[in-house]
């Protein structure tokens, strides 16, 4: 039988995202930090680079699902598990559904990217489609649920994922001490949460800060307001970033992140594209963010050593940006 999780009506603390690092172990790479001087130069800081993006289903989305799916007992998992995703959370969870022999459901707006889809259907899931709103994802996958009995696994308003996406941080404060900061993307908020509840527990005074793009500026708008302010027209490249935060998130966020930068579409393109000349690797628009965001000195990191989060890789190759922006 798998390893219960901690109560999913609590917020994990460091203890419980250490039971998940070791749960997923297994499933889960352990993704190398990187640096370049170059890039560096430009953003005035010294800056490491955790590589999420070189997970085999190419995203952060893969600790998460995976610690959800293992925390299910026999019973549970019997059923299967269904989500609704515009991508990188219904691959991952495919995957990890496939890993421990369950059938996995995914509902996807109709407009998601073809490459995403494609992955989705790749790792055994079947893909229901949507509307492009919130609203209709979540009747879908209700009705799914209702269909088959599959257990709900939030792409981010799930204590159990956001103990997962901390196991990212947790790695990266091991591998390279005394950093001053730490900034990952923020969508729906998962990652950001995981990350703050670990950074600040083995290091309080360090500083925690969400990147997000200012087409899709709910964060920043929600964390000054003092309260959840909704998504209603995201306008950004980085498909990934384009989530509510959720009540869990938004809590975490709330009292753990230290501010929200954001970002604009012509610097997140140029950290894409800084990000594949510099490290040689493929990064997705959604994980270039917070690179953009200290291209636009939107956050106070100058001469600091600060931890970035490249939460993933999956683009379509046909369709680069700056290919687009030349066409």
């Amino acid at each position: 039988m798998a390893e219960n999780a901690a109560p999913i009506d609590q917020a994990p603390d460091l203890a419980a995202i250490r039971a998940a690092r070791e749960r997923i172990r297994s499933l889960v790479r352990r993704t190398p930090v990187l640096s370049s001087p170059a890039l560096d130069a430009l953003c005035g800081a010294r800056l490491v680079f955790k590589c999420e993006s070189l997970q085999e289903i190419g995203a952060f989305k893969a600790r998460g699902a995976s610690n959800a799916v293992l925390s299910l007992s026999d019973a549970e998992a019997a059923c299967g598990v269904v989500t609704h995703s515009s991508g990188n959370h219904g691959a991952a969870l495919a995957w990890a559904a496939a890993r421990r022999g369950i059938p996995a459901w995914v509902v996807m707006p109709s407009t998601a990217a073809a490459v995403k889809q494609q992955a989705v259907r790749q790792f055994g899931a079947t893909v229901r489609h949507s509307g492009p709103g919130v609203d209709s994802r979540e009747e879908v996958c209700a009705a799914v649920q209702a269909e088959t009995g599959a257990a709900l696994v939030h792409p981010y308003n799930d204590w159990r994922v956001i103990a997962g996406q901390g196991t990212a941080a947790l790695e990266l404060l091991e591998d390279v001490a005394e950093l001053d900061a730490v900034i990952a993307p923020v969508g729906g908020g998962g990652l950001v949460s995981g990350t703050a509840i670990v950074a600040k527990s083995l290091a309080p005074s360090i500083k925690v800060y969400g990147a997000e793009p200012a087409g899709a500026d709910d964060a920043f708008q929600s964390l000054r307001a003092g309260r959840i302010v909704p998504q209603t027209d995201p306008r950004t490249i980085a498909d990934g970033l384009r989530s509510s935060l959720s009540d869990r998130t938004f809590a975490v966020i709330r009292t753990r992140v230290d501010a929200i930068a954001t970002a604009s579409e012509e610097a997140i393109v140029r950290a894409m594209r800084l990000l594949w000349e510099r490290l040689r690797l493929v990064i997705e628009p959604s994980g270039a963010v917070p690179l953009a965001c200290l291209l636009e000195n939107k956050l106070p990191v100058e001469r600091l050593r600060v931890g970035i989060i490249l939460s993933g890789g999956n683009v379509d190759l046909d369709r680069l940006p700056w290919q687009d922006a030349t066409a």
